[in-house]
């Protein structure tokens, strides 16, 4: 079984938001010290032989100097191997794969994978974001995140009859899960006639369809799954991960009603861990925006192609629905801190699998959950990594 390899013993975050009060290292030493905590059995960080690091802060910031670096000193963990890993918005994601074969490969036994990121210090008029996405002059002139996904929703609705409440139904479902999170950035109930009444972004997504500029930090303790035992009696397993790339720019892609690079990442995971998608449980996705989470259920194989906006509005993907998806309250709800973003996600899936997320816990049937970010410029690249709690050895 492709689950024998590695185990995630520990995993935990602060709260989202806007924390300017907050340093970019003391938000990855609070990430840290909750997954430390949250080791059932105790767990001594001078057992971590190395560490890698989730964050766009380079990007973002134009400062490539300040970012893996700075984090062992900061997290107490002066001397270990650090690699800082970026990957657009998966970033969090990759890490946390890149960590998994570090492990299954044997050149290390434990390993801290942390996603952290400081995106509220600077205003989106120092184009913290048009950064991030800059590509070439003329082709993105004029573009912003939600520039890039409308043509999406547009093409959904034109082809399969999706209407804005459709896209409205994520919101307000993900805000209801994110009002059961203590750890997401929004906690607060929203009706689908707020989502429609709502100041207009970029036709047909409103600023209730967009998820926030969020800072944050998450963290997770893997270890070989053989030594599982020493910190827990509940580990959770890494079964699958698929990684996909695709054309960055719009004009180049195949298709405007499929993110493809989720459709070729998930095929992969799926076939790595040996399992379909109707035995996810449950499932942390990336919607950036309402039309996202549509086409990811799509493209991840939970609803036929066209049925997303109709299984969203019905309910399939809520807390009591048949595939409960963004229990945390998604990236919608929660918030989007680039680099921590995947690893949160890992981190809900990682109490789910242990029946631990509280009044957000969902029924796990068949012992399945699935992370998944997309990203980049057009969503030109995707990470899909499937947890767990079943022990293959």
């Amino acid at each position: 079984m492709s689950w024998n390899k590695v185990a995630v013993v520990g995993a935990g975050l602060i709260k989202m938001g806007e924390l300017f009060d907050q340093s970019y290292e003391q938000m990855a030493a609070g990430a840290f010290s909750a997954a430390v905590e949250a080791v059932d059995k105790g767990f001594d960080p001078s057992q971590v032989e190395a560490a890698f690091v989730a964050t766009q802060r380079g990007t973002l910031w134009g400062q490539e100097g300040i970012g893996g670096n700075t984090i062992p000193t900061a997290i107490g963990l002066a001397g270990i191997p650090c690699t800082r890993i970026e990957n657009a918005c998966p970033s969090g994601s990759d890490a946390f794969r890149v960590g998994a074969m570090a492990v299954a490969s044997g050149v290390h036994d434990v390993v801290l994978v942390i996603g952290v990121e400081k995106m509220r210090d600077k205003s989106t008029e120092e184009g913290l974001l048009s950064r991030a996405a800059a590509g070439h002059p003329i082709f993105t002139r004029g573009e912003t995140a939600p520039v890039l996904f409308a043509p999406f929703a547009t093409r959904h609705m034109a082809e399969f009859g999706t209407t804005r409440e459709m896209l409205a139904s994520v919101a307000v479902k993900n805000h209801y899960n994110g009002a059961r999170d203590p750890y997401a950035h929004f906690q607060n109930e929203i009706t689908i006639e707020q989502v429609l009444a709502s100041p207009p972004v970029c036709y047909p997504l409103h600023l209730l369809d967009c998820c926030p500029q969020t800072d944050g930090a998450a963290a997770v303790l893997l270890v070989s799954a053989g030594r599982a035992h020493e910190f827990t009696d509940k580990p959770v397993f890494v079964a699958g991960f698929g990684v996909a790339t695709d054309h960055p720019y719009l004009h180049e892609k195949d298709s405007f009603t499929e993110i493809k690079v989720t459709r070729i990442a998930s095929d992969r995971a799926f076939q790595m861990a040996g399992i379909t998608p109707a035995e996810i449980d449950c499932a942390e996705v990336h919607d950036c925006f309402t039309i996202t989470e549509i086409l990811d259920i799509e493209d991840l194989g939970f609803v036929e192609k066209g049925r997303g906006g109709i299984a969203s509005l019905e309910g399939e993907t809520s807390l009591t629905g048949r595939i409960p998806v963004n229990t945390s309250g998604g990236l919608l709800a929660k918030g989007h801190p680039i680099g921590a973003t995947g690893v949160a996600q890992i981190t809900e899936c990682w109490w789910q699998l242990r029946g631990q997320a509280g009044d957000r816990q969902v029924e796990i049937r068949n012992g399945f959950a699935l992370q998944h970010n997309a990203g980049g410029r057009g969503s030109g690249v995707a990470v899909v990594n499937i947890l767990t709690n079943r022990n293959g050895i």
